[in-house]
């Protein structure tokens, strides 16, 4: 037994992987075990994988058939013997003490979800310090936060949760969006979060990636996530329904803006359903307070022009949106 498992699902990043296992084996915090599932990766990961285990008897791993991010997460979630559970994308990596915080913050809080701030790394771009907050919340608190998206956000890898959340929640296999599938259910399950905006994750957005690919049609199951989400918390208070479909209307307009960015929207038959959605909720976004100046301003144009939407678009996306990615 150990009190935190971590969980890296690895495919195909022999270029990342050295940095991503050493900031995790150099942490402050040691009482953990690294579980790294080689996700049937192509090129030379499984080794490097071997090799730690060899050098720390706190590495394990698994090689397993390629079956995407969820499947290797919950792959690592069946073998987890820590009392906490953290995931670590592969390409990414930590500060040394993020662990020591998130666990002294959920034992000190008697928290169910620890939550830590996030630094995004871009190649030559400048990373963005944030106004460092502390907060102690309930479910529904924390629900609207994630909704907002603004302040935090629905992905696993900036947390440490209390192993019984995966008593029975398990990553959706197949799916793109799969942190927006799983937050309600996370969230949940859970009576009091904390959150300490400290950043100590480094999210590499990285080209090639997920991220960054060009549009597809798996980006449209982020507004079915987010729409299968707000069905499923309607009704538990004003706040909570106003949020939910915020997120919903910027969903869509997230996805518009990858089929816009990839210039295909006229091969994309939902691409003029999608407009239709934003432009019936026009009101609605006007008055939300998160939506920015910037976004109100793209659906003016977008309500007389979607070529003068898209002109807006490419040039330049709000801010919010990169934390989206």
């Amino acid at each position: 037994m150990c009190e935190i498992s971590i969980i890296v699902p690895v495919y195909n990043v022999e270029k990342y992987l050295h940095k991503c296992v050493d900031s995790i084996l150099e942490q402050t915090f040691t009482d953990f075990e690294l579980i790294l599932v080689d996700d049937g990766s192509p090129d030379g990961s499984g080794a490097i994988c071997d090799e730690y285990a060899k050098k720390d008897a706190r590495v394990k791993v698994i090689h397993k058939e390629n079956g995407g991010l969820s499947d290797a997460r919950n792959a690592g979630i069946d073998i987890a013997q820590g009392k906490y559970l953290g995931f670590i994308d592969s390409d990414d990596y930590i500060e040394k003490d993020m662990y020591e915080l998130l666990y002294n913050n959920i034992i000190n809080e008697n928290a169910d979800l620890s939550i830590c701030g996030v630094y995004h790394v871009y190649d030559n771009k400048e990373i963005i310090e944030n106004k460092k907050q502390y907060m102690v919340l309930d479910r529904d608190e924390t629900m609207v936060l994630i909704f907002h998206g603004n302040l935090i956000s629905d992905h696993a890898w900036n947390k440490l949760y209390t192993k019984k959340i995966f008593n029975e929640t398990r990553y959706p296999v197949g799916k793109y969006h799969e942190d927006s599938f799983t937050i309600v259910s996370i969230l949940d399950k859970c009576k009091k979060v904390v959150v300490d905006t400290s950043q100590e994750y480094y999210y590499y957005h990285r080209t090639g990636s997920i991220t960054s690919q060009k549009f597809s049609k798996k980006h449209l199951e982020y507004i079915e996530a987010w729409e299968e989400n707000e069905k499923r918390v309607t009704g538990r208070s004003k706040e909570i329904d106003e949020a939910a479909h915020q997120r919903v209307c910027f969903a869509y307009f997230l996805v518009l803006d990858k089929i816009l960015n990839s210039n295909v929207e006229k091969e994309i038959n939902e691409t003029e359903e999608i407009v239709m959605y934003l432009k019936k909720n026009f009101f609605f976004i006007m008055k939300n307070r998160i939506f920015t100046k910037s976004r109100k301003v793209a659906l003016i144009l977008l309500m007389i022009n979607l070529r003068l939407y898209k002109f807006l678009s490419v040039i330049k996306n709000s801010k919010i949106d990169r934390k989206f990615d």
